[in-house]
This record gives C-alpha cells, structure tokens and sequence, in this order.
C-alpha cells in the first residue's frame, strides 16, 4: 500500500527512517514530510494515490477526503480528532484510529506546571528578577490543602488527579458516572455544579465533541467561587470564552490556558490574548520529547495492525 506521514511528529530522523524502513521491507511504499501542508490544496496533493494517511493535528477536512476516495486509514498521531471531517470518513468508509494514551503524562504535568506558575508567580518574579526588584508583592499560595475539581476524570484527568493528590489537595471529580476504583483512591465524584462551587483549582480533561462544546458557559463560570483558578489544557471550544474574558477581566478568578477557540498563533484581537489574571501557553501541553517518541510508536503501530487485517486504537465515527 501507499503510506503518507503528511506532517512531522517532533521525532529524531533516525527514528522515522527506522519506521519507514519496516513498511518498505513489509512490500509498501512509505512518504514522509517535513513541514506541514499550507492549505487544503497541498494537502489534496500529498494525499493522492495514498490509501494510508499519517497525520498529527493538522486539518482533515472534508474537502480534501472527497478528492481521495482510494483513501482507507486516517491514523491521527493525536488524542483529539476533532480536526478530521469524521462526517466524510464514514460516508466514504474511512477507518480513523488515533494515538489516545501517549500524552497523559505530559498533559498532567503541565497543569501542574501552570497551576504553580500561577499561584507562586513565576513569570512574575522572573521579571522583577530581572529588572533588579525583590520579592515584595509577591506572596504566594500552596496547592496543599486545597480543593481541586477534575472535569473529566478519564485517562489524563485520573494522572492529573493523582498528581494533585501527592501534593495533598483533596479531590474532586465529575465524569459521566463514578469510577469506583478512583473513589477508593479518595477521588469524590460529585455534581459538575457543586465541583464547580467548591473547587479552588479546576482542570478541565475533556474531548472536544457536540455535547462538550461551550459545556463550561457563562453560567457554569459563575459558579466559580471569588479567587478560583480555572486550568485548561484539553481543548479550548469546551469553555465560553467571552464569558471567561469577563470574568477575568473583573478580577473573580485566575485562568491557566493552553488551548484555544484556534490554534496559535491567536489573533491581535481574539478576547482571550490579553486579559488579566491569566498565564497562556500555545498549545504545549502534549509537547515533549518523550511524548513525542510515544506518540511515534503508537501511530505506526496502528499502522500496521491496519496492514496485518486488525484494527488498533479505532475512533468511533
């Protein structure tokens, strides 16, 4: 079969080489490239007479699906795939796998991450560092003792659980029913709306679906209690983004983003860019080299159980 890597996947060369090397040695032709497709037109173009497409989070639409119709694997080197027309996958047949499992730690870590930059102001006292000033201004708070809301308590949502749990907040969790194993870990399931009022830190662990879509809305956010710190590095179309621009702007709350109504770079007057009371990072949550090697391994995995006649890591269309 014809394969096409349309994208690159953050790895060594080296590491790339070895995996298109299997699939030649295996009878298939293998393409790769190494920078991303700029519009619809070049994707059309690096797609044909490929019946195998390797992409990462770069946009599938339907349009450049219908113009490949010998198309029979999409393998998406992504959790979310939510930037493939999954509407014209299924009408032309299309298998769509993706690569779920490979960022989990890397994502949990990064809540942690901001969540800490926040409450200790790190880019604070970088800068006054920097421009000669002291500490004064900046006290700080703990994590310890705190309560912290997971919205979403699935694969990444339970790690991220976890890793507050070792810093010793208590835990809460909303999902769409209990986990019993994670209530006897001493995560506590609850309502979204009294996770939402209680919570001093809320992270947010969902895919980006209809039902999901705009979930966290104005009125949700006003549950938030005064001082609250609102996380969110899956998948930014879930929050109303208006209604947490003002929040922020009046000062109730604090927001750690990593994710967007768009991908980065954002916009001179997108309505998240410049508010206060916020730390924005661009999209880095899955980044890391170890991440990266992960998601490698998966994607080409999934590739050839594909070839060998048995599906791995099917998405749902």
């Amino acid at each position: 079969m014809n394969i096409s890597l349309l994208e690159p996947l953050g790895i060594e060369a080296s590491m790339l080489e070895t995996f298109g090397q299997e699939l030649e040695r295996a009878g298939h032709r293998f393409t790769w490239y190494d920078s991303k497709a700029k519009d619809d037109q070049e994707l059309i173009a690096r797609s044909a007479g490929q019946e195998i497409i390797m992409i990462a989070n770069s946009p599938y639409s339907g349009t450049v699906i219908k113009a490949n119709p010998q198309i029979k694997l999409i393998a998406v080197a992504f959790t979310g795939i939510d930037h493939v027309d999954l509407a014209a996958c299924k009408e032309q047949g299309i298998v769509v796998t993706n690569c779920a499992g490979y960022s989990d730690t890397a994502v949990a870590e990064l809540v942690i991450g901001l969540v800490l930059g926040v409450l200790r102001k790190i880019c604070e006292g970088d800068r006054v560092t920097r421009s000669g000033g002291t500490s004064a201004g900046l006290i700080g708070s703990e994590i310890a003792a705190k309560t912290v809301g997971i919205v979403g308590c699935g694969r990444i949502g339970y790690r991220t659980a976890k890793l507050f749990q070792a810093f010793g907040a208590k835990v809460l969790a909303w999902g769409r029913k209990p986990n019993a194993e994670h209530e006897r870990e001493g995560i506590e399931y609850t309502s979204l709306e009294q996770l939402l009022r209680e919570s001093d830190i809320v992270s947010i662990h969902l895919p980006n679906t209809a039902e999901t879509r705009r979930m966290i809305d104005a009125e949700h956010l006003a549950l938030l209690k005064e001082g609250a710190l609102l996380v969110n590095c899956a998948r930014g179309p879930i929050v109303d983004s208006e209604a947490l621009a003002q929040l922020l702007k009046r000062g109730k709350i604090a927001a750690a983003l990593d994710v967007f109504d768009t991908e980065p770079p954002l916009a001179d007057e997108y309505v998240l860019r410049d508010v206060p009371h916020s730390l924005l990072t661009p999209h880095v949550a899955f980044l890391t080299k170890e991440a990266m090697q992960r998601r490698a391994v998966i994607e080409f995995e999934n590739v050839r159980a594909f070839l060998a006649g048995s599906i791995k890591n099917q998405c749902v269309l």
